[in-house]
């Protein structure tokens, strides 16, 4: 006989266990379905969090062997013990898989291990290895499956040689050469930590520019910076093959009729993600997908069949893990009769590497495009006192702004930092601030935020620490 609940969530990431956690919190009793060992999906297990903590590991050792001296800090030889880089990390993850657990039992969620598949519209069934199905039955479902990375048909992953982002947080030994495929933020951070720690580090990517969604002026900037730390960026270029033939892969792409090679110990897939869906039975019940087999759905992430709700990466828009845990939320409050709310206009998005870039709404290339007239102010963190202080002079605040009504209209930033600061001008879009409100607000002295509030002011030409 299956077990009923008013809701389950199929699939344990930021979007399905926060949607189970609000749920649980509104007072329905609920069953979280994953087939993982631990919870945390894609994120918590071999995405945002080990990625961001190699991220950190290979900061400190860049600055133990590059810039400590300049600081004043004498340090003896620096090496690096990537073993324990690894333990680190490993400890990290650990720990926040475990908290997720914790707060799931405090919650009463039943958490339900297994791949589960769509018996009807109302139940789903439950599979584990050497066990009996079990069947689940709810008023309501939420497909929470999350996504997996796009292999290139004839460049399979292998775990060996061609990796996906999920093997490049785990090699055992620091690769000579390595080449990303795919200039997009996670390639570009996962080869930062490889650089840093000596990997010989090349980037190709198919557009005229990496991180494609970002103004042009940003671009050249970034690229700048990731070029003078030692990693090679190859724009334009179409990976056609990989040669195997020789001591090494070579890997083989074209560009305006040349070809180009790269040899390479490792060669990391990172061409974008697709929505994960395999084996649901999506079919069986009737459940719409687009050409890009996304699952469809409303305004309020309804799916085509009534009582079945879909979040996160398995529906359009950008596949973060703050925008999966904004449609669970909302989610879990539409289906507990309440007013959920996501403003998909304004879900930041940032690239980890040092510098970082941010950016949220509309960029200065992409209004002009639309044929919307605006005004821009910029302002340098080199001509801020607490980036001077802490060696982060490099990069600048943008801030786009209607030319007529001063509403920001969106914001990119290069610099320190910028995934933090990105946030507070998320806040005043929210509230449909203006540049002016941007530039009034106090900040503190010294921080690194008073550049996004000269950059608000530069907008009407009236930054104080800049001509």
């Amino acid at each position: 006989m299956a077990q009923a609940f008013d809701l389950i969530v199929i699939g344990a990431g930021p979007g399905g266990y926060v949607c189970a956690f609000r749920a649980a919190q509104l007072g329905l009793n609920v069953a979280l379905v994953e087939k993982r060992a631990t919870l945390g999906g894609t994120c918590l297990n071999v995405g945002c969090i080990p990625s961001k903590a190699l991220l950190s590991s290979s900061e400190h050792y860049v600055f133990a062997k590059q810039h400590a001296a300049a600081h004043g800090i004498k340090i003896g030889s620096v090496e690096i013990d990537l073993p324990g880089m690894m333990k680190k990390k490993d400890a990290v993850v650990s720990k926040l898989v475990g908290g997720v657990a914790q707060l799931a039992k405090a919650r009463k969620i039943a958490v339900v291990s297994g791949t589960a598949t769509f018996v009807s519209a109302n139940t789903v069934s439950v599979s584990n290895p050497g066990a009996q199905p079990a069947e689940l039955t709810a008023k309501a479902i939420v497909i929470a499956t999350g996504s997996a990375p796009v292999e290139l048909p004839f460049m399979k992953f292998d775990g060996q040689t061609v990796v996906s982002s999920d093997h490049a947080i785990s090699f055992d030994s620091v690769p000579k050469r390595l080449v990303v495929v795919g200039g997009g933020a996670i390639g570009l951070e996962l080869g930062s930590v490889w650089s840093r720690l000596g990997t010989e580090v090349t980037v190709v990517e198919f557009l005229p520019k990496i991180v494609a969604n970002y103004d042009d002026d940003v671009v050249r900037n970034f690229a700048r910076l990731l070029q003078k730390q030692g990693i090679r960026i190859e724009t334009s270029a179409k990976v056609v093959e990989l040669r195997r033939d020789g001591p090494i892969p070579v890997l083989v792409a074209e560009r305006e009729g040349q070809k180009l090679e790269f040899p390479a110990e490792k060669v990391l897939v990172s061409v974008g993600r697709r929505p994960f869906t395999d084996g649901l039975g999506l079919e069986k019940v009737g459940v719409k997908i687009d050409d890009k087999r996304r699952i469809i759905v409303d305004g309020q992430l309804r799916t085509s069949v009534p009582g079945i709700w879909a979040i996160g990466d398995v529906v359009a828009g950008p596949m973060l893990a703050h925008k999966a845990e904004e449609d669970g939320v909302a989610a879990a409050e539409w289906i507990a009769g309440k007013h959920g709310h996501v403003n998909w206009d304004l879900v930041p998005a940032i690239v980890y590497t040092d510098p970082e870039v941010a950016s949220v709404g509309l960029g200065e290339d992409a209004a002009k495009q639309k044929g919307i007239a605006v005004k821009v102010g910029k302002f340098n963190f080199a001509a801020n006192g607490r980036a001077l202080a802490a060696d982060a002079a490099d990069g600048y605040v943008k801030i786009v702004a209607d030319a007529k009504t001063d509403r920001i209209l969106g914001a990119q930033i290069l610099g320190r930092g910028a995934g933090e600061l990105i946030s507070e001008v998320v806040t005043h879009m929210e509230y449909g601030g203006s540049a002016e409100d941007l530039g009034r607000t106090i900040h503190a002295h010294p921080t690194l935020s008073e550049a996004v509030k000269e950059a608000g002011l530069a907008v009407s030409k009236s930054a104080l620490h800049a001509l």
